[in-house]
């Protein structure tokens, strides 16, 4: 009898223990300051980062996300020009990834969060496998999730499409060198920053609440350095 009383006394406390850290993943990180009034410009996979002044003619020479056409969640279709003059965040996941993209999601949730009446922020999330993705699935996925529609957008399409975005467009991938195609898996926890104008201007952990903290000072940094100009 005492045997089972501590076996229970002890699945209690995983319960409470496990209660306590979905809580605490739900919970608005705690809010930063940005790391530089002006944010560095990324042109190739090396993420070197390259500082201009506002008014350089050199960053209209800057690597930009080129077109691009997928479907999201609702059945709509996306294109570049939906997030024309838009600050957004982008991530590559599957929904039926059972390591990193639960916790990418919920921390990409928290950046929603932040953003929610904001207009001018939104979130890309490409599925790298859309074979298995369809709308509906990504619909109820989203819907699980707390997905906010049309601010932040489940991608599917194109497998060589979505892979070539990842790799030559984001450059979310770390493997610097080895030359893959869509055969090769594209798997990362890597967050993008895109500004209005399609210039990626910062790369984070998305498992890492302090990066994704960073991540959203840095979006109030983007949005001021637009005002400003």
């Amino acid at each position: 009898m005492k045997l089972y009383n501590v076996k229970i006394w002890m699945l209690i406390l995983i319960w409470a223990f496990m209660a306590l850290n979905c809580k605490q993943s739900r919970e608005p990180v705690k809010e930063r300051t940005s790391r530089t009034e002006v944010l560095p410009y990324y042109n190739e996979a090396s993420f070197s980062p390259h500082w201009f002044s506002k008014n350089s003619d050199s960053i209209n020479a800057l690597h930009r996300i080129p077109r691009f056409r997928l479907i999201n969640q609702l059945g709509d279709t996306i294109t570049e020009e939906t997030f024309a003059d838009k600050i957004y965040v982008v991530d590559f996941f599957f929904t039926s990834c059972p390591g990193i993209c639960p916790k990418m999601t919920s921390n990409m949730a928290l950046i929603q969060e932040a953003f929610k009446k904001d207009n001018g922020v939104l979130l890309l999330s490409h599925s790298v496998t859309p074979e298995i993705d369809s709308v509906p699935i990504l619909r109820n996925y989203g819907e699980d999730k707390g997905v906010q529609p049309n601010k932040w957008h489940l991608a599917t399409g194109e497998r060589k499409q979505i892979y070539d975005l990842g790799r030559y467009a984001y450059f979310v991938e770390e493997d610097l060198g080895i030359t893959k195609d869509e055969n090769d898996f594209l798997h990362t926890e890597n967050f993008i920053l895109i500004d209005k104008s399609k210039h990626i201007r910062g790369i984070y952990n998305g498992l890492n609440k302090t990066a994704i903290s960073q991540l959203i000072a840095d979006i109030k940094t983007l949005q001021k350095e637009t005002t400003l100009k």
